[in-house]
């Protein structure tokens, strides 16, 4: 009955992610801005790549928004590197709608500010975690 129900909140968890992924565009190719580390960041909004646990700015941003992609919400950088959240995950002209195709490709992560070892950057990011994740 354990192993049932530790499979299930795992499925939860998983799909949830995946639900909110689908709400922003290419949620679900974010890279991973981690020095050394490859593949994607599946928990955009949290501060470790699997998700989980507390919401970075992005994550808090996005909550504000009614989890819904708005112009407002497309145009701010919530991460501060100077960057939009649209120009981050590619769509810079905040025109992309849930279920479309963005314009572009996600070239950074808005809830990461980057470069993350500048100075500009290391406040930002004091609470990001670069562990290894097993996400990919």
């Amino acid at each position: 009955m354990l192993r049932k129900i530790s499979l299930f909140m795992l499925f939860t968890i998983v799909w949830s992610y995946q639900k909110f992924q689908m709400l922003i565009p290419n949620g679900d190719a974010v890279p991973n801005p981690c020095a050394g580390q490859s593949g994607i960041w599946g928990g955009v909004g949290h501060n470790v790549a699997a998700g989980g646990g507390l919401n970075n700015q992005f994550g808090l941003d996005f909550n504000s928004s009614g989890k819904v992609w708005t112009p407002e919400f497309c145009q701010k950088d919530s991460d501060q590197d100077g960057k939009s959240n649209g120009f981050e995950l590619g769509d810079a002209d905040c025109k992309w709608t849930p279920g479309g195709t963005p314009e572009g490709i996600a070239t950074g992560h808005p809830g990461v500010c980057e470069p993350m070892n500048s100075s500009k950057c290391q406040q930002v990011n004091k609470n990001i975690t670069c562990s290894p994740s097993n996400y990919t």
